[in-house]
């Protein structure tokens, strides 16, 4: 446990590093072959209902950003962060065999069942497959599941935004950029390279810009919003997402946000590497049997 207390970052990202390697070579690949047995002649919803809407093949590049924005949420995010009270080690640990054995297995499964499914919800798939009181139970249940992370998750965004112009304002440019962005990858042929050098461009400047641009106080009022407000937008800018061609906006501004998560990721790294400082914070704190300020409850 002194090892622990006194742990180096280097040390730390290092080993998280090997951890996600070896399971991505070996187990990853073991789920691809053996357990889901992936045929890439097979053909995906998007290709074979092809609607210019809900179905549209999509550069794997920007596949993979979508799904690493909506995969890198709740789960690997938000709970990590609350957990900190319990100290570093559950935070990282969770993130380690939650994301190898948890996160990535039920992510994967699911996209698998749903692209052999023609692209239909779990939902569905479960009224097809085991029967219609599954499938009813399981709607049910999926509904409560993304009322209570939506929640939890919506609680830390409102936080992070409310009264912060310039927090806003980073999350509202995301918006028109992306619409942008989608224009020009679905009218452009072989536009995903110009596309998203430019989005970036616009991104950074935008994220540099901002600090200064909220310095006037008619922008600065312009992008205060209260606790309301945000609570409002957010639900809204979920309906206004789900409703529009999925190229228009989610796609485009999923893989827009992950340049945000990875970059963030990215530059801690080298921090971390420049740096290698001592982690602070104990392994474990005396909450990890309840009383916490955050969460009430004992650290399992």
């Amino acid at each position: 446990m002194d090892f622990l207390n006194n742990i180096n970052a280097l040390t730390l990202v290092f080993v998280s590093v090997l951890i996600f390697a070896i399971a991505y070579r070996f187990y990853g690949i073991f789920m691809a072959n053996k357990v889901l047995k992936l045929n890439d002649s097979h053909t995906t919803p998007a290709v074979e209902f092809a609607d210019g809407k809900d179905y549209v093949a999509t550069n794997k590049n920007v596949l993979f950003g979508h799904h690493f924005a909506a995969i890198a949420a709740a789960g690997p995010l938000v709970g990590p962060v609350l957990a900190a009270q319990f100290g570093y080690l559950p935070g990282a640990l969770w993130i380690l065999i939650g994301c190898v054995l948890g996160g990535g297995v039920h992510d994967m499964v699911v996209l698998f069942a749903s692209v052999r499914h023609k692209g239909q919800s779990l939902a569905t798939i479960a009224s097809k497959e085991i029967g219609k009181t599954t499938g009813t139970v399981a709607g049910f249940a999926i509904l409560f599941i993304l009322i209570l992370t939506l929640a939890g998750l919506s609680l830390a965004c409102i936080n992070a935004m409310h009264e912060a112009s310039w927090s806003l304002f980073t999350v509202v440019i995301t918006m028109p950029i992306a619409i942008i962005m989608g224009l020009i990858m679905r009218y452009r042929k072989n536009s995903v390279t110009f596309a998203s050098i430019l989005g970036g461009i616009l991104l950074i400047a935008g994220i540099i810009g901002g600090h200064n641009l909220m310095q006037n106080e008619t922008m600065n009022n312009l992008f205060s919003w209260d606790i309301t407000t945000i609570s409002i937008a957010i639900p809204l800018y979920g309906f206004l997402a789900s409703v529009l061609p999925v190229w228009l906006l989610l796609v485009p501004r999923d893989y827009l946000s992950t340049y945000l998560k990875i970059g963030t990721i990215i530059m801690l790294a080298i921090g971390v590497i420049v740096i290698h400082p001592t982690v602070q914070m104990p392994a474990l704190t005396q909450f990890v049997n309840g009383g916490g300020p955050v969460i009430g409850g004992p650290v399992l």
